[in-house]
């Protein structure tokens, strides 16, 4: 978190980002991401993006929800690719 002391002031404002993408719908689903990713965030907090573009910070069991439909689209037009899953 990162807070800044406005100018001529004491009164301090919050300048994290707004990581709000679309409609929610993280909350409904899982989403695929990196591994890579996956474990960086876990370990510095910082924020992914899935293959369908909303960005969070994951925090839950991805196994618990259905998949994206729109990241599974993606994924499997991926595959033939050569990316694999992750």
């Amino acid at each position: 978190m990162s807070t800044k002391i406005l100018p001529d002031s004491d009164t301090e404002r919050d300048v994290r980002p707004d990581l709000s993408h679309g409609d929610g719908d993280h909350e409904r689903f899982a989403h695929y991401v990196k591994k890579a990713k996956i474990t960086e965030s876990a370990v510095t907090g910082t924020p992914v993006i899935a293959l369908c573009g909303k960005v969070w910070v994951p925090n839950r069991d991805p196994k618990k929800y259905p998949v994206c439909p729109e990241c599974k689209e993606i994924y499997e037009s991926m595959k033939s690719g050569g990316e694999g899953k992750e």
